[in-house]
């Protein structure tokens, strides 16, 4: 999935995101603008490195 392009209803379907962590990873994108890589993740509240290991595989972002 790429971040910059998902929707929360999609990131919602990743282990340990559900719907509320998933809004607040699309608000921050809308907020900051896009995601340059995946491990600004952590960024966003309720998600840190442990989450973001469980979920690193299936994210990428665009150039």
């Amino acid at each position: 999935m790429d971040l910059n392009l998902v929707t929360a209803e999609q990131l919602a379907t990743l282990p340990g995101i559900g719907k509320k962590k998933a809004e607040s990873i699309i608000r921050y994108r809308e907020d900051k603008g896009r995601f340059l890589e995946v491990e600004q993740l952590t960024e966003v509240k309720g998600i840190g490195p442990k989450l973001l290991a469980k979920i690193q595989s299936k994210l990428q972002v665009s150039e």
